[in-house]
């Protein structure tokens, strides 16, 4: 592999994933605040989740998807580290690492856009398999 800022380290597709989710929440406040302010609702008023039901699609499309960003790359972000604490990163690694990143910005771009939730769905599998993949690449490394 050669050697580029891009492919040396497994870190980089975790910053990469990082910086996505502070782009998806820039979008989002830049789509709920006047999308809130059109429907009338005071910040008070959206306390909970469910009171922003009568925001219009795009801006809680975009919401939902900065919540997506904060619940299973939590796991991404644990194995990029463990892997590269642990020394095991390598060309096969910082590949997963990249398809997993890469793979959830598809899914931010589908949900902010024309939102197929089979369509999300089937990123969300693919994504979470590139996932076992590396976990289990640690896994049969701790071993050996």
């Amino acid at each position: 592999m050669p050697d580029s800022p891009l492919t040396h380290s497994i870190l980089t597709p975790a910053l990469t994933l990082v910086i996505w989710s502070l782009v998806t929440w820039a979008a989002m406040v830049a789509t709920r605040l006047p999308a809130m302010s059109a429907a009338k609702i005071a910040p008070q008023k959206a306390r909970h989740t469910s009171d922003l039901t009568v925001l219009p699609s795009p801006a809680r499309d975009i919401a939902d998807n900065y919540n997506h960003l904060m619940e299973q790359p939590t796991i991404f972000y644990a194995l990029v580290f463990y892997t590269y604490l642990a020394g095991g990163q390598d060309r096969t690694s910082i590949v997963l690492a990249w398809a997993y990143a890469a793979i959830r910005v598809v899914h931010s771009l589908v949900q902010w856009t024309v939102n197929v939730v089979a369509v999300r769905f089937w990123l969300f599998v693919l994504s979470t398999l590139v996932l076992i993949a590396l976990a289990m690449k640690d896994a049969v490394a701790l071993f050996h």
